[in-house]
C-alpha cells in the first residue's frame, strides 16, 4: 500500500515538473508574500510610531501660532477642553496677511532718510514717549551689512516699535470696549455681535467673559521688542529677511521657510508673512491663546488686579517654554531688555496718522 502511494506522489511531482507548474506555484506564492508585506508594512510602521517610537512629549509646540489651522493634529490653544473653529481664531491675521500692497522694499538709506525727514529718533522717544506712525512692510536687506552694532539695533527698533504699539493699541481699544459692555446691565445687538466675534477671535466657545478679560490684553512693548530681536538676530536672520517672520512661529504644513539644518521633507518650517504687521499680530495672538502661556496670562492679570504696570522682566519668566533652551532663553531676554534699555519704550504712544487725524475733524 505504501509503495502504491509513493508511486502516485512521484507521478504527481513528475507531472508538475514536466509542465513547469513548480515555478508557477513558487511565483504565485512569492507574489502573495509581496502583497502581504506591501499592505501590512504601513500598519507596522504606524504601530511602531504610536507605541514604540512616539516622541511627541519631547516636541516643543509653543511657537505653533499658525499651526492651529494648518496642522489639524495639533490643538494647543485652549485652557479648557473646548471645541472651536480654528479659522475664527486667525481670521483677522489671515486678512491682514493677505492685504494687497504695492509698496516697494525700501533700502536702508531710504528708510534712514525717511526717519530723519519725519523727525523719528529713538533718543527723543525715550524722553517724550511719542512714536511717529511709520509702518514698514519689511526689513531692508542692507540691515545685516550695517557693521556698527548700535546703528543696526537702532534701525531695527525704529522699524519694529510702531508695529508693536499699533497692535497694542488695537487690543487696548478692544479691552476698553469690553469693560464698557461688561459694566452695562443690558447690551445692544451690536455689542452682542461684537462680543461673539471676540469670543471666536480668542478661542473661547464657552463665551466665558472672565477668560476673555484675561486673554484680551497687551504684551509689554519691551518684551515684544526683546523677543523680536532675539528671534531675528536684530533683523538679520533669513526668516526675517525672506519671510517677515519676527517671532519664529512654526508650521508643519503651511507656507513657510525651511530651516537649513532640517532634512528634506521632515520637521517644521518657520511661518512666512507678507508683511511685518501680520507677524506681530500672530505673535500676540499666540501668547494670548496658546495653553503653553496660561501662566503668563495669569501673571499679567494679577499685575492688573494689583494696579501695577505690566513688567517685562517679571512676565519674561513665564516664557521659558517659548524656546527649547528654557531658562537660558529667559535670561537672554532679560539681558536684551536691560542692556538696551527697552523698558524706556513701555509707556510710548503711537502718534495718529494723517488719515486718523482727518477722520477726527
Amino acid at each position: 500500500m505504501k509503495k502504491i502511494q509513493k508511486k502516485r506522489k512521484n507521478k504527481i511531482l513528475e507531472t508538475i515538473d514536466n509542465n513547469n507548474l513548480g515555478s508557477l506555484a513558487r511565483t504565485l506564492l512569492g507574489s502573495l508574500v509581496v502583497i502581504f508585506i506591501f499592505y501590512s508594512l504601513p500598519l507596522m510602521i504606524n504601530f511602531a510610531n504610536n507605541n514604540i517610537l512616539n516622541t511627541k512629549e519631547f516636541r516643543n509646540n509653543s511657537k505653533q501660532v499658525l499651526v492651529y489651522t494648518l496642522d489639524k493634529k495639533i490643538n494647543g490653544t485652549q485652557d479648557e477642553n473646548e471645541i472651536f473653529d480654528e479659522r475664527d481664531l486667525l481670521a483677522d491675521i489671515y486678512n491682514l496677511n493677505d492685504k494687497e500692497t504695492d509698496a516697494v522694499r525700501l533700502n536702508a538709506s531710504t528708510i534712514k532718510q525717511l526717519f530723519e525727514d519725519t523727525g523719528y529718533k529713538l533718543d527723543d522717544v525715550r524722553v517724550n514717549k511719542l512714536v511717529k506712525p511709520v509702518a514698514l512692510d519689511s526689513f531692508p536687506q542692507e540691515i545685516k551689512m550695517i557693521e556698527n552694532t548700535k546703528k543696526r539695533k537702532e534701525l531695527f527698533l525704529q522699524i519694529v516699535l510702531p508695529l508693536v504699539l499699533q497692535e497694542n493699541n488695537n487690543i487696548k481699544l478692544d479691552r476698553k470696549r469690553l469693560f464698557s459692555i461688561i459694566n452695562k446691565s443690558n447690551n445692544t445687538e451690536l455689542e452682542k455681535k461684537w462680543l461673539n466675534k471676540k469670543f471666536k477671535q480668542y478661542g473661547i466657545p464657552s463665551k466665558d467673559l472672565s477668560i476673555l478679560k484675561i486673554r484680551m490684553d497687551e504684551v509689554p512693548v519691551s518684551l515684544a521688542l526683546a523677543q523680536a530681536a532675539k528671534e531675528t538676530g536684530w533683523g538679520t536672520s533669513r526668516f526675517a529677511q525672506e519671510g517677515n517672520a519676527l517671532f519664529g512661529q512654526w508650521t508643519w504644513s503651511g507656507e513657510g521657510l525651511k530651516p537649513k539644518e532640517a532634512e528634506e521633507g521632515e520637521g517644521h518650517k518657520v511661518m512666512k508673512f507678507n508683511i511685518l504687521q501680520a507677524s506681530v499680530r500672530a505673535y500676540q495672538r499666540n501668547l494670548n491663546t496658546h495653553k503653553t502661556y496660561k501662566e503668563f496670562r495669569l501673571a499679567r492679570a494679577q499685575l492688573r488686579d494689583e494696579g501695577k504696570e505690566l513688567d517685562s522682566i517679571i512676565l519674561s519668566q513665564y516664557l521659558d517654554k517659548y524656546a527649547e533652551t528654557g531658562q537660558e532663553y529667559v535670561r537672554i531676554l532679560r539681558k536684551i531688555i536691560e542692556q538696551n534699555n527697552l523698558k524706556d519704550f513701555d509707556k510710548a504712544k503711537l502718534l495718529p496718522t494723517s488719515l486718523e487725524l482727518e477722520s477726527l475733524i
